[in-house]
């Protein structure tokens, strides 16, 4: 005995298999990016990716949040916006330069 539902599942029949091939032909992460913009991508990743394997071992209250920022530097690359290069800069180095100390003006002696 043959269902509705048997029928409506033939590979032939299905309407979403050729619906699903042009947009699996599409590159997904060129976006149309130029040759330029691929190779500082990739020069970022590598660079983030050091910072995050370098700065394991580093103890310090800036470490967990210059790694968590790097984190999710690595984690939103496709996004449109990306930080520049100033600002990328700081987010790298960030886990190896301690904070400058804060001073109080307690005056105990």
């Amino acid at each position: 005995m043959a269902t509705a539902d048997d029928e409506s599942t033939t590979p032939e029949e299905t309407p979403a298999a050729p619906a699903a091939k042009p947009a699996a032909a599409a590159p997904s992460s060129g976006g149309g990016r130029s040759e330029e913009e691929k190779a500082k991508r990739k020069e970022r990743v590598q660079r983030a990716k050091d910072a995050m394997a370098r700065s394991v071992s580093l103890r310090g209250e800036h470490v967990a949040p210059a790694r968590a920022s790097l984190k999710l530097y690595l984690q939103r690359l496709n996004e449109p916006k990306q930080p520049d290069d100033a600002l990328f800069e700081i987010l790298v180095e960030a886990p190896f330069k301690a904070p400058p100390k804060k001073k109080t003006n307690d005056r105990r002696f």
